[in-house]
């Protein structure tokens, strides 16, 4: 008698045990609200974020949108909800900056698994709607770019410049960039990633931390700076874009 009350109360201890795991290790669903930047054009289902296997220090693909906002603290919520959504895409959150000139300018810079995925949700009617419903104003910029170097070690500064030029030659323009990185430093500027459209590696970006702005902006304006862009082979009008970051994931 004592031998079957002892099987049955370890019976039903071990029931207790397997539906408190399977309770332990259900999914809760993420809420939605209005889209920003990046969502799922038609999709109603929400996959857990899953970092991407690349790493955060090194060469990695990633997409850049810059656009305005009529209202950043509104924006940036519905941005973030519908971060799930992005990374069933390939998308992961890496970076928001907004304008130091005009703090409605934001640029999303985020990790990129697969180009072809990522221009599929930006091409969406779906997508350019809720941005719009966001709060995304005028001109939309996207790029998917390819970099060959990240540092993302040793810097405070959250000032960055942006700067973004077509070259003759790739593996020229390189040559020269390294060859002239003192000039760069006695400015005020560390180089922090250099890159080039997926596509097209005439197509150059190069991000730099700004330790003094003043300083940085009269260098980027100089003869100097030209004449060291005309030697690497820079063709047309280089654009620049001074931000500050918001948030890192």
């Amino acid at each position: 008698m004592k031998q079957v009350k002892f099987f049955t109360t370890a019976f039903l201890a071990a029931g207790m045990l397997f539906l408190t795991s399977c309770n332990s290790g259900e999914k809760k669903t993420e809420t939605t609200g209005s889209d920003s930047s990046v969502v799922s054009p038609d999709s109603s289902t929400v996959a857990k974020e899953t970092p991407p296997v690349t790493s955060s220090n090194g060469p990695m693909s990633v997409m850049t949108i810059k656009h305005k906002v009529a209202n950043y603290s509104k924006w940036k919520p519905a941005y973030e909800s519908h971060d799930s959504i992005r990374a069933s895409y390939g998308l992961h959150n890496y970076v928001i900056s907004r304008g130091i000139d005009d703090s409605n300018m934001v640029m999303v810079a985020l990790r990129m698994d697969d180009v072809n995925k990522a221009k599929e949700l930006t091409a969406s009617q779906g997508m350019k709607d809720r941005m719009k419903k966001a709060g995304v104003i005028g001109p939309v910029s996207i790029d998917y770019l390819e970099s060959v170097m990240n540092d993302t070690t040793g810097i405070q500064q959250t000032v960055r410049l942006m700067v973004k030029h077509k070259v003759k030659d790739w593996d020229a323009w390189k040559k020269t960039f390294d060859s002239t990185k003192q000039t760069r430093i006695d400015a005020g500027l560390t180089d922090r990633v250099v890159s080039h459209s997926v596509e097209d590696n005439h197509n150059v970006t190069v991000v730099f931390a700004v330790a003094d702005v003043a300083k940085a902006k009269a260098f980027c304006k100089s003869k100097d700076l030209k004449d060291k862009m005309a030697t690497a082979g820079v063709v047309g009008q280089p654009s620049f874009f001074w931000y500050r970051i918001t948030a890192k994931y």
